[in-house]
């Protein structure tokens, strides 16, 4: 019997790490891996390019001494020489990403040198060592998200976790399920999905029917998927594992077997055996069919069966002795049951001979398994011996860098010692010097204290002037309500009265201030008008105007404009004849490049000439416009633009009466 259930296991324990596939790597892949993995994804297709391919790419990873990708390029190498059954070179790629995985720090490279090493460790069956470097290698791939890569893992460690721990299988079956599912692989779901359904099946009993219909049920499942999606999935031995995985259940299930879909899915997992080569595959179909029509009874068929299979196998270019081996022990079987003890002699001589070379080349492969074992530790001894060297070595820098330092400090207090000498000597200089700097500053603060109180000066005469106006304002308010209480017009008096406490008011606040708001400014100018249309009985109106560009927050110096206001009412409008309407209009324009405001009144009323002859005949000499002058004179010494203009109002256009441009600074 070449394949009994109990060595179904087994033959999936031989085949870690075999099927792994191109993965999608994600955007930390560099171009050198993906030329790599390329290559490793035509192991099945195209053995010679394979190979090419990836000897490229390692070429490549050389010429640019990047070790990231040779130790990537290396694990890939080694990975292809464990599908081709090479055993040396495997060790020798394996122990090179292994030794150069050392030198990096970089997640990725790491995960595969791990992963070569236990892939390595598991085929020469060093199985606790295999575990462990597995293991470390699907840490790092979680932690780089590669999901395709953890899903394979996971599924080869769960199958070295069997059968001694059940819980481990489940866990790492489960595992490999979910990181299959994120990476969204055809190819790793498949790797996934046989490993959870080996672990269904490890403690499954022919009378628990139920457990039984479940495991059918996924592994039908899983054929499904497997052939709907072939033409993307690399490793084609896993589809012939898929099919006999389904063989064997049917055979452990109720009696009579569905021996249809039992040799349907042997003869599917047959033709993918012999179409990519794969040895274990058809040794395990050829053998579940012999064994069932062994039991049968159908020893022709199962003979016949046994002999295409040495047939076919004696056809190759290579000779396997251990599948010949059983393939004539199988047929041992079936004669002594046949009573045929002449076929089964013949079959015996056939068996001895391929039995004996099949020892030979198994002790040969425990010696060269040994001989990698024993390489391969002296190998990790002597990069730990290296590393050891490597920190001793590091050690001895810090030793000489502390030596260093002690001299350089030792040095440092010397120069100290020397520094502080010479400074002693210096600082005398620089006291002498210090001291002339001293009475040079002292010069320099008494001129800067003049310049101040000069300051202060121009700025109390300000004052002084404001103070000069604003008497005269008052003095003339007063002498309008006089006037009224006179003639006893008592409500315009009171109406006048009120306007002009609140006038009073805001003269008094702004006359504290160095500068007011245009707004504030135009709130005044509007009281002293309204007080002003009271005294005449409405005898004129008034308009105030800001162009678009004016910003009524503008600071202005207070009482600039009113004195010309007060000229133009007592004598523009008042001295007018009864029957003509006075208006007065106030036009506002800024130049911000000059900092200044255009202040324009305009007034129709008698004119600039008639108003000079009216007061020549009057004694009364009004101080506003010379005070105001007087301001702005002061005011030029910062604002050459500050002064103001009075213009007789153009005849030939009917327009009589005066006009004054005021331009006033902005503060």
């Amino acid at each position: 019997m070449p394949v009994k259930i109990s060595k179904l296991k087994f033959i999936i324990l031989l085949l870690p790490f075999f099927f792994l596939g191109l993965s999608a790597y994600g955007q930390k892949a560099s171009a050198i891996e993906k030329l790599a993995a390329y290559g490793y994804s035509k192991r099945f297709s195209d053995t010679s390019s394979c190979k090419k391919m990836q000897q490229l790419a390692l070429d490549l990873a050389k010429k640019k001494n990047d070790i990231d990708d040779k130790i990537i390029c290396y694990s890939y190498l080694a990975l292809t020489q464990r599908r081709l059954l090479h055993l040396k070179e495997f060790s020798h790629y394996a122990d090179s990403a292994y030794y150069l995985s050392g030198k990096t720090n970089k997640i990725r490279p790491k995960a595969y040198a791990f992963l070569a090493m236990g892939t390595l460790k598991s085929y020469i069956d060093e199985k606790q060592q295999a575990i462990q470097y597995l293991l470390d290698s699907y840490k790092l791939f979680d932690k780089a998200d590669a999901h395709d890569h953890c899903a394979k893992i996971a599924s080869d460690i769960s199958y070295l976790f069997s059968p001694a721990s059940p819980t481990k299988v489940e866990k790492y079956a489960r595992e490999a399920l979910n990181h299959a599912s994120k990476a969204g692989d055809n190819e790793s779901i498949l790797h996934a999905r046989l490993a959870f359904g080996s672990h269904l099946t490890d403690d499954l009993e022919t009378k628990d029917k139920a457990k039984w219909q479940k495991a059918l049920a996924f592994f039908n499942a899983t054929v499904i998927f497997a052939e709907k999606n072939a033409s993307t999935i690399v490793s084609k031995s896993n589809i012939g594992i898929a099919y006999i995985n389904l063989a064997d259940l049917y055979s452990k299930g109720p009696k009579p077997i569905d021996e249809k879909s039992f040799l349907k899915n042997l003869e599917k997992a047959t033709v993918i055996a012999q179409q990519y080569n794969i040895r274990i595959i058809y040794r395990s179909a050829i053998g579940l069919q012999g064994f069932h029509y062994t039991e049968k009874g159908d020893y022709a068929k199962a003979e016949l069966l046994f002999r295409e299979g040495i047939k076919y196998q004696q056809s190759l270019p290579y000779t396997d002795n251990y599948l010949l081996a059983t393939f004539y022990d199988c047929l041992k079987d079936v004669a002594a049951k046949r009573k045929d003890f002449e076929a089964y002699y013949s079959y015996d001589t056939e068996y001895a001979k391929y039995n004996e070379l099949k020892y030979d080349e198994s002790t040969q492969k425990i010696l060269q398994n040994a001989d990698v074992r024993y390489e391969s530790s002296k190998k990790i001894e002597r990069i730990k011996q290296l590393e050891l060297e490597n920190q001793l070595v590091k050690k001895n820098k810090l030793l000489g860098y502390g030596i260093a330092g002690v001299l350089l400090i030792g040095l440092v207090f010397m120069f100290r010692s020397y520094y502080y000498r010479q400074r002693y000597y210096q600082n005398r200089e620089d006291f002498m010097k210090q001291e002339q700097a001293n009475s040079e500053l002292k010069v320099q603060l008494m001129e800067k204290e003049t310049i101040e109180n000069l300051a202060a000066t121009l700025s109390l005469e300000r004052r002084l002037l404001r103070s000069q106006m604003d008497p005269h304002f008052i003095f003339n308010a007063l002498g309008n309500i006089q006037c009224m209480i006179l003639q006893k017009d008592s409500l315009p008096a009171v109406s006048y009265l009120n306007k002009f406490a609140k006038l009073t008011r805001q003269v008094l606040e702004q006359s504290r201030k160095e500068t007011i708001s245009l707004d504030e400014e135009i709130s005044t100018l509007k009281n002293y008008i309204e007080l002003q249309q009271l005294r005449l009985n409405n005898g004129f109106e008034y308009r105030i105007e800001c162009d678009d560009t004016v910003e009524r927050d503008t600071l202005i110096p207070p009482l600039l404009i009113q004195p010309f206001i007060e000229n133009a009412v007592e004598h523009g409008l008042k001295p007018q004849a009864k029957e003509v309407k006075g208006l007065i209009t106030i036009h506002f324009t800024q130049h911000t490049d000059e900092k200044k405001l255009v202040c324009t009144i305009k007034d129709n009323g008698i004119g600039l000439a008639a108003s000079r002859k009216l007061k020549l005949k009057d004694n009364h000499k009004s101080l506003s416009t010379k005070i105001t002058d007087e301001r702005l004179n002061k005011m030029q010494k910062e604002n050459p633009y500050a002064g103001f203009q009075v213009l007789e109002r153009d005849i030939t256009t009917d327009e009589s009466g005066c006009m004054v441009i005021l331009n006033i600074p902005i503060l």
